[in-house]
């Protein structure tokens, strides 16, 4: 499976690089291993919101679900 970028993806890895943390130190700080870092860099698809979201925070932003049918 090729594995594209993505808005996730370029934004952790932007960040990541503002905060000079290396992937490792970021994996550290989020508490996820080093190998989902890596994965949501390139842009894997297939990635868990849950941990996802462990990553984002500690950019100040989280995802989750949209309601389209909401007024």
């Amino acid at each position: 499976m090729k594995k594209k970028k993505n808005n996730i993806s370029e934004f952790v890895k932007g960040e990541r690089k503002l905060a000079k943390l290396t992937q490792k130190e970021l994996a550290l700080k989020a508490g996820v291993g080093l190998r989902f870092i890596r994965d949501m860099e390139q842009g894997k698809t297939s990635l868990r919101t849950d941990t996802v979201n462990k990553v984002l925070k500690l950019f100040g932003k989280i995802i989750g679900p949209v309601d389209l049918f909401k007024k």
